[in-house]
């Protein structure tokens, strides 16, 4: 049963459709979109290889095709270029139709220091907890960086990650067990928190927070540089 395969699909028909809208043109951003998508589901890779190795989370062979790379079923990689895809397609078509739907600049800098300082404490006194450090770590880099964008996109995706959050919670929900008997992914509660939403672990929401994050800021920087190199020609 290609359970895994199933939930990437659905997920990726309604923004690959819509990205032809003649309003959105959201296929006219893929030459800052897709190259964004690829670096960042490159090093997010690294580290599942390593920590699947380490047996941090492991995927149930049950809900996945045979075609396993390096540890990781198929699924798990198109995962990377999937959820990113859609989620950017989400924040800009909210960007796009609400564009005042953002929060002010002095409310977002304090908010993004308050998580940064409230992970940081978590960090500390769960040195062990091996997925807890690496998720809060990349969350701590990504928000940082997003202290010192000059389009301040921050401000914006804290209100189109709620929206995010909508199919995120349904599709990590069943990948996590919700809903049907197994888990298509498991995850070692020695290595986090332990605590869950729905079955979801707590981390995960910083998993996406800093992955989508991380491919707007990179979007934004290539954007810059294609802009200026358009202005120099």
């Amino acid at each position: 049963m290609w359970l895994y395969s199933v939930l990437l699909l659905c997920s990726f028909l309604v923004p690959i459709a819509l990205s032809f809208d003649k309003k959105l043109q959201f296929y006219m951003q893929w030459n800052a979109v897709l190259p964004s998508i690829i670096i960042i589901a490159l090093i997010y890779i690294v580290f599942d290889i390593y920590l699947t190795k380490l047996g941090v989370w492991g995927f149930n062979p049950r809900y996945h095709s045979n075609i396993v790379l390096f540890g990781l079923p198929l699924e798990e990689w198109l995962f990377f270029l999937v959820i990113p895809y859609s989620s950017i397609f989400l924040h800009q078509s909210l960007v796009l139709y609400f564009p005042q739907f953002q929060l002010s600049k002095n409310f977002a800098r304090a908010l993004t220091l308050i998580i940064i300082l409230f992970v940081t404490i978590v960090i500390i006194f769960n040195p062990n907890k091996i997925y807890t450090v690496y998720i809060f770590s990349f969350l701590i880099i990504a928000l940082i960086l997003s202290l010192f964008d000059k389009t301040r996109v921050i401000r914006s995706f804290y209100i189109s990650f709620l929206l995010i959050l909508i199919p995120f919670v349904i599709v990590n929900a069943i990948l996590t067990g919700s809903f049907i008997e197994e888990e298509v992914v498991w995850y070692n509660d020695n290595a986090n928190l332990g605590i869950r939403f729905l079955t979801i672990p707590i981390e995960d929401f910083g998993y996406a927070f800093s992955l989508i994050l991380f491919n707007l800021l990179l979007i934004n920087k290539l954007n810059d540089k294609f802009k200026n190199k358009q202005i120099n020609n």
